[in-house]
């Protein structure tokens, strides 16, 4: 397993105290010269399906589960573990003083067509589906969203371009 990069959310004053420690597995799905992606209205971003992993789950279990429930995949099939990032930001539940997210990247392959989608309540609020759309594209835009919001803004879509910006420059040895 390899580290990729550790984040540390600029108004996190200390790294002690009460954590709450979270893993997700997310998804690279790579077809032609496309991604598969989700897109996000009430954020205006793109970011690569996935999602926490349940206390007990397998992680690949929980990056399939993730997958077939937010895109509509079918017969995903992991391929690789690519890396993965450590984040580190304030919580906003008054019980913990910080979390501590390890999201796992896996390089993965779908069915051609995608199903129905089944995501939870506040995905559905939140306006996110699945898209198939150009590596650069979707890094121009979340950059263009990037460069009108504070420096202090969530590392969310900052933790996504960073990962579409890294697969865009190694997409030929993805796709092998």
């Amino acid at each position: 397993m390899k580290l990729i990069k550790e984040l540390v959310h600029p108004e996190l004053s200390s790294m002690e105290g009460r954590v709450l420690r979270r893993h997700a597995a997310r998804g690279i799905v790579l077809r032609d010269d496309n991604i598969l992606l989700l897109f996000t209205e009430r954020y205006n971003d793109f970011s690569l399906p996935g999602g926490g992993v349940d206390d007990g789950e397998d992680i690949q279990a929980a990056l399939k589960r993730e997958l077939e429930e937010e895109t509509g995949a079918r017969d995903v099939k992991v391929n690789a573990h690519y890396g993965f990032i450590e984040e580190y930001r304030p919580y906003w539940k008054p019980e913990y003083d910080l979390m501590h997210m390890t999201s796992h990247f896996f390089i993965c392959d779908v069915a051609p067509e995608l199903a129905e989608v089944r995501m939870e309540h506040y995905e559905i609020a939140n306006g996110m589906r699945p898209v198939w759309i150009s590596v650069n594209d979707a890094i121009l835009h979340n950059r263009q969203v990037m460069s009108r919001q504070e420096k202090t803004m969530g590392q969310s879509i900052q933790r996504e371009t960073f990962m579409l910006e890294k697969i865009a420059l190694e997409r030929a040895s993805l796709t092998r």
